[in-house]
């Protein structure tokens, strides 16, 4: 099962009691839904869990069956449908509505005067048109609705509860988006899906552990490129004086230093210092060998 599935089965295991919230859902549910108008409601999804739940749901709601189920076994796309007059009238009366005066979809917040209600309607959206992309691929959770009105005022619904969305369509459809895995996870847990939040935080937290660790080995590898790199200058020099002029003109601290690196071509400054006999501080070896490649820079002949 993807992700989104299994966040939609576990909002499924959560049955409203209240009949004013199995009612806030439910509008939820029609207004992110396939088909929403004074002819025919239709309701289409690939989630067993949201289809056991729709006729529960319904009669909870409204006291109404479906006029058209899915077959008995029945895979793929489900299928639901309201086409009786009496009861479409009887569902959008229930949200202050008239079926024949009805042109285009808003969202009565009189229906949803609690936070409890909001967040039952912010539900049933996510149940019928919402998706998530798999935590662990990216971070992504969108609503999408054929009702721009609905949509806009759905984002206001979402501001007034701390929430932030993006706007964009696609499709025909108006979508509100979340891209960042804390506000997912907020979301999630608003409307009940506790698990599903859990999975995006652990998912966050991994994804910053191994960021935090590709920024170190990077750096690392950075820092060790460039004490490579300063070896490989030094010894260049300190050969061109052996090449040259021989290292017994050199002060006797700088052809210690200059054989100690001879003799360690791969060891860092600090290594060095503490190799040195008798040690030194990296300061100071570093100052040495200034004066080394100093000298083989210059190209003159040692005193």
């Amino acid at each position: 099962m993807s992700f989104s599935s299994d966040a939609k089965a576990e909002l499924c295991r959560l049955r409203p009691q209240k009949k004013n919230i199995a009612l806030a859902e439910c509008y939820g549910v029609l207004l992110y839904g396939n088909r929403f108008s004074a002819r025919e409601i239709r309701l289409v999804t690939a989630s067993p869990d949201f289809a056991a739940l729709l006729p529960k749901l319904f009669r909870r709601a409204f006291g109404l069956d479906f006029d058209a189920l899915p077959a008995e076994n029945a895979g793929g796309k489900l299928r639901f449908a309201v086409e009786q007059p009496d009861k479409l009238r009887a569902i959008f009366a229930a949200f202050g509505l008239e079926p024949e005066s009805t042109l285009s979809h808003h969202v009565n917040f009189g229906v949803l005067e609690e936070d409890e209600e909001r967040l039952a309607f912010l539900r049933g959206a996510f149940l019928a048109g919402g998706s998530a992309t798999d935590p662990e691929k990216g971070f992504h959770l969108e609503l999408a609705t054929p009702h721009r009105s609905v949509s806009r005022e759905t984002k206001t619904l979402l501001l007034d509860l701390g929430f932030e969305p993006r706007e964009a369509e696609r499709g025909g459809n108006a979508l509100l988006y979340f891209k960042r895995a804390d506000a997912i996870a907020d979301f999630l847990t608003a409307i009940g899906a506790m698990s599903a939040s859990m999975g995006v935080q652990t998912a966050k937290v991994e994804k910053d552990m191994r960021n935090t660790i590709t920024r170190r080995v990077n750096c690392d590898t950075a820092n060790a490129d460039k004490v490579v790199s300063a070896a490989q200058e030094q010894l260049d020099a300190i050969r061109f004086l052996v090449r040259e002029y021989g290292l017994d003109g050199l002060p006797e601290p700088l052809r210690d230093t200059a054989l100690l690196r001879l003799a360690n071509p791969e060891a860092s400054l600090a290594d060095l210092a503490q190799l040195s006999i008798p040690p030194v501080t990296k300061s100071c070896l570093n100052h040495r060998m200034k004066k080394i490649l100093s000298l083989a820079a210059r190209g003159i002949s040692l005193p």
